[in-house]
């Protein structure tokens, strides 16, 4: 099964991303690696849930936009692979980032979700290392925000 095949297999669609105007990349090539920056939850230009998690977000919302997350970061790979997620042969780390009520010490538990679903649609390629940290705040309020490296095929 492809990528793109295990993508729709679950019932996901690869957003198209336009263009930023930001004062950074949304991706950066070196060689044959592939770093994508923080995603946000947007769908359609707009943050999907604000707040803390558990306090304002439940942790099955935030689960949900980590796994959203991991969409928008797709969304670049496939615009660095020219649309062949195939060239991905390795993700070698995500780092998960969530913003925390206090004393909710579960992070790591909100980007499982991510984790799961990028080795669900890369299968073995997809094992990776990672990082799951709660934090004070993020961009626009949002609950997540997800990075990536890959390895790509030369």
């Amino acid at each position: 099964m492809t990528i793109d095949e295990r993508i729709r297999a679950v019932g996901l669609t690869v957003p198209d991303h336009a263009p930023t105007r930001a004062a950074f990349k949304p991706f950066n090539q070196q060689g044959n690696l592939l770093v994508v920056s923080g995603q946000l939850p947007l769908r359609d230009g707009k943050v999907q849930w604000t707040g803390a998690v558990p306090e304002a977000v439940s942790v099955d919302d935030a689960k949900a936009a980590a796994r959203l997350r991991v969409l928008n970061v797709l969304g670049y790979v496939h615009q660095a692979t020219g649309g062949n997620l195939e060239r991905v042969t390795k993700v070698l780390k995500l780092g998960g980032y969530v913003v925390t009520s206090p004393g909710f010490a579960d992070a790591p538990s909100i980007i499982n979700a991510a984790s799961e679903l990028i080795t669900q649609i890369f299968g073995d390629r997809g094992e990776h290392a990672r990082i799951a940290i709660g934090v004070a705040s993020l961009p626009l309020n949002a609950p997540v925000e997800v990075e990536a490296t890959f390895i790509l095929e030369d």
